[in-house]
């Protein structure tokens, strides 16, 4: 007799169904596992072994098989330990044989029994609930589990013989519930930035639309101070986009004590980061930083410190908002519709834009355009507001804080993507959240300028030489000033202003 019990492959964020069989049968003892198991799955043999002689019970001296269907699907993670174990306490009668009837199991096993968390439980629990199926899972992730659905059968134990004890009905297991972060780390706020207002209204408006921003400045001119406080003037996720970020990070093993955060993500790699962990890959094409920062941002400080090809690399992204990862034997996707912020000196110097100063490398033009060429024009044209941060004076940081601090800013932020989610609902395209991701066949109609923003737009494209890509992101960023001013039309002075940081823009990209 054949014991059957589900579980799942991962491909990407998708929880595929695998259907683990296990057999008892007369013949030589050995145990063999088959369907295309990788190392992680193989060792699986001995710590189901030990797990099930330190819970009390003992292997029969018969030829054991276990397979992995479909056997075309690479299995690969520790998460087939649980499975494979309950199916062989199913098979020898350690638990009722059909107990695991309309449960999706995973989980890794100790070589005392006691179950370890796993990777990847959320879109477990999310794929079985879509098969009207519960899940048994480590008590470690119970709470992960349990933002599935509020109706889905969720048994969340520490070891084999709890599972045992629930199914023979001696000691049964309550449901577990979701948990969110209660203490998490305050944000830090724009009140603490004296000065630098330009650079403020730039990161306002990269808040509202979603667009991607890149700073230029000396250094210790506060770059990375802006982009550290960008968090606190973005609006919570969605429940939705909660459920899509925290099952990318769920498949990363990103998720901290089973609990779901609201918050953006914000990630900041180091400028040595290779393509793999920047883009997701590795033995198991795991979700690298733009995955992880899919509806956050990413901060990538020193931007000409990257690798060229590395930066090369985020283009795909920044367009279509998801990556894809091929490895020999499969091919993954992930989303990473995430909002670039960087930050770069102008020079290798990085005082090219402080009056009077000499290089020391030479001609200081040409240090500039040595130091600006690492990063490729198709990635600049894809930056939508290129601003110059100047260095604070003395004379700033004596000043009192400001007024206006990142609650005041927040308050319009919302309300502009509050318009943007309305406009491409009524449009039929609710899956659009921001202007910066509006199909360019939807700018015509969402973005139409009056007639002084028009003539005013056909002198810039021609002045200007803008690219047909470069002249979308033009009205999309015109777009966000007109709902950040709740205005129903795009006018000049709308334009005007999306074309100086488009301006900026270009000269970067020429000099390199």
């Amino acid at each position: 007799m054949v014991q059957r019990v589900s579980t799942v492959a991962f491909e990407g964020i998708e929880a595929r169904a695998v259907d683990v069989q296990v057999q008892v049968a007369p013949g030589l003892p050995a145990f063999a596992i088959v369907g295309l198991p990788d190392k992680a799955v193989s060792e699986a043999r001995e710590r189901v072994r030990s797990a099930l002689i330190a819970s009390g019970l003992a292997l029969p001296a018969r030829r054991i098989t276990v397979n992995l269907a479909p056997a075309d699907l690479p299995k690969e993670g520790s998460h087939y330990d649980l499975p494979i174990a309950l199916g062989l306490m199913a098979a020898i009668g350690a638990i009722p044989p059909d107990a695991l009837g309309g449960f999706t199991v995973l989980g890794e096993l100790g070589l005392d029994g006691s179950i370890a968390p796993v990777a990847g439980v959320l879109p477990a629990a999310i794929g079985a609930n879509s098969r009207d199926e519960g899940l048994i899972c480590p008590a470690a992730c119970g709470s992960e589990a349990a933002w599935a659905s509020p109706d889905i059968q969720i048994i969340a134990a520490h070891s084999l013989i709890q599972i045992a004890n629930h199914f023979k009905g001696t000691h049964l297991l309550s449901r577990p519930q979701p948990k969110v972060h209660e203490r998490e780390e305050t944000l830090l706020d724009l009140r603490d930035i004296k000065g630098q207002e330009s650079a403020k209204r730039a990161l306002e408006i990269a808040a509202a639309g979603g667009h991607h921003l890149l700073m230029i400045g000396s250094p210790g001119a506060g770059k990375s101070m802006l982009a550290a406080r960008l968090p606190s003037i973005l609006p919570p996720l969605s429940p939705s986009e909660l459920l899509e970020v925290s099952m990318i990070a769920s498949v990363a093993g990103e998720i901290r004590d089973g609990a779901l955060t609201a918050r953006r993500p914000f990630r900041s790699p180091h400028h040595s980061a290779s393509m793999a962990a920047l883009t997701g890959g590795g033995m198991r094409a795991k979700p690298g930083e733009i995955s992880l920062a899919h509806q956050g941002v990413l901060f990538l400080d020193e931007l000409p410190e990257f690798d060229p090809r590395v930066l090369d690399s985020l283009r795909q992204p920044l367009e279509n908002g998801e990556v894809s990862v091929s490895r020999a034997n499969h091919r993954v996707t992930y989303p990473a519709r995430f909002m670039l912020v960087a930050a770069m000196n102008p020079c290798r110097c990085g005082h090219a834009y402080e009056p009077g100063y000499s290089c020391k490398r030479g001609r200081l033009d040409r240090c500039t355009a040595d130091y600006q060429m690492r990063i490729s024009g198709p990635l600049m044209d894809r930056i939508d507001l290129r601003i110059e941060v100047p260095a604070v004076t003395a004379a700033d940081l004596i000043l009192p804080p400001p007024a206006e601090g990142s609650a005041e800013v927040a308050r319009r932020v919302a309300a502009a993507r509050d318009i943007q989610l309305a406009r491409y609902a009524a449009a039929g395209m609710p899956q659009v959240r921001t202007n910066a991701e509006a199909p360019s066949s939807l700018l015509e109609t969402i973005a139409q300028p009056d007639a002084h923003g028009q003539k005013l737009l056909r002198e810039a494209a021609d002045t200007m030489h803008l690219t047909a890509r470069g002249y979308h992101r033009v009205l999309r960023v015109a777009r966000t000033l007109a709902d950040l001013d709740g205005a129903e039309t795009i006018g000049r002075l709308h334009l005007a202003e999306a074309l100086s940081y488009r301006a900026l823009a270009d000269d970067l990209r020429r000099a390199a």
